[in-house]
């Protein structure tokens, strides 16, 4: 491999690590806001970033494994596949049990209430830092094609999309406290986020599928 090779790659992953690290503060952050707030959004934004840290620590492990190490393309795609199986079903349960926790929050008599400017300085946060890294990735990404680039750019876009979705659920607490509507706001909030991870879970799983489908034609 030749010296911009090693730089290219030497790049991705300090981005990839950096990745990990800025996500690192997000579920603790957001944990310490869902004890100070009765938001449902908030304790679905805390179940998501951590899913989120989880997917992240996988990407980044596979990624240096990939390129410290001489493997066939058989074992490269059995590394990937079993890192993205369980990225997929962490985000499909978590899915399901916002999805659920969501549907009793619109049923139930719930009024969100409580101090939400941490979260919503969370939400603005990281909705500001995940977008810059949805345009690093996709720079990344035009510049030399890769799958796991191509995912943390798949990823980011999502993730900067539920945090403008949160941050909108929030805002709409903290600028109109006690109204009726946060309550249906809060709750469609949290299935925003659920459909998100759903989504995202659906998404994986076909592309784990793909990559089973090839090793067996390979």
């Amino acid at each position: 491999m030749t010296a911009r090779g090693h730089d290219r790659i030497a790049v991705r992953q300090k981005t990839l690590l950096s990745s990990v690290l800025l996500s690192m503060w997000g579920p603790a952050a957001t944990g310490l806001a869902v004890a100070r707030s009765q938001s449902s959004t908030q304790v679905a934004d805390f179940v998501r970033r951590t899913v989120e840290l989880v997917a992240l620590c996988l990407s980044w492990l596979v990624f240096r494994h990939l390129h410290r190490h001489e493997i066939s393309e058989a074992q490269r795609c059995r590394l990937e596949r079993m890192a993205g199986w369980g990225v997929t079903v962490a985000l499909g349960c978590s899915g399901l049990v916002m999805l659920s926790i969501g549907v009793l929050r619109l049923r139930a008599p719930f009024d969100p209430g409580g101090n939400v400017l941490i979260g919503v300085t969370i939400a603005a946060l990281g909705a500001m830092t995940n977008g810059w890294f949805w345009r690093r990735y996709a720079s990344l990404n035009r510049e030399q094609p890769d799958a796991i680039i191509e995912a943390q750019r798949r990823l980011y876009r999502g993730k900067t999309f539920v945090d403008v979705c949160v941050l909108t659920a929030l805002g709409s607490v903290a600028l109109f406290p006690g109204h009726p509507v946060n309550r249906y706001v809060d709750g469609v909030g949290m299935m925003v986020v659920a459909a998100y991870l759903i989504w995202s879970s659906f998404r994986s799983s076909q592309t784990m599928k793909a990559l089973g489908t090839n090793m067996l034609r390979a």
